[in-house]
């Protein structure tokens, strides 16, 4: 978490730096709160990863001695195919289509079909090819 930690560290100083230099070039009030504020965003994700780094052991790739062995292991499960995200991905298409054409019944029909796909994605290892 250190290297996370310097990373945040450099945004937090660079927009630091970058926030009066943004207000004495264009003057403009606006953004230059805005790049203060992404600074402070950067200061609270950087104290709480150095904080949260005094009380973990070192991961491999913190320490000088790790090696890339270390940090093996498993990533996790992933599916070999899946129609659902599709199904998803047109019923947020059927959903935003409703206020495009001024037609709100078309987003209750999204919403509608929208269960049933969201359903689909998450139960789909329950029956089928690949159940646990």
């Amino acid at each position: 978490m250190k290297t996370e930690a310097r990373v945040f560290w450099f945004i937090a100083i660079f927009f630091l730096v970058m926030s009066p230099t943004y207000w004495f070039i264009t003057g403009e009030i606006i953004g230059s709160v805005a790049l203060a504020f992404t600074c402070l965003l950067g200061v609270m994700i950087a104290a709480f990863l150095q904080y949260e780094a005094r009380h973990f052991d070192a991961r491999p790739e913190d320490r000088k001695d790790g090696t890339i062995a270390e940090g093996a292991g498993v990533y996790g499960f992933f599916p070999p195919k899946s129609i659902w995200p599709f199904w998803c991905a047109l019923v947020v298409t059927v959903i935003f289509l409703g206020p495009s054409v001024e037609q709100w019944w078309i987003s209750v029909l999204g919403f509608g079909l929208g269960i049933w796909a969201a359903s689909g994605w998450v139960l789909e290892y329950y029956r089928g090819d690949y159940q646990h």
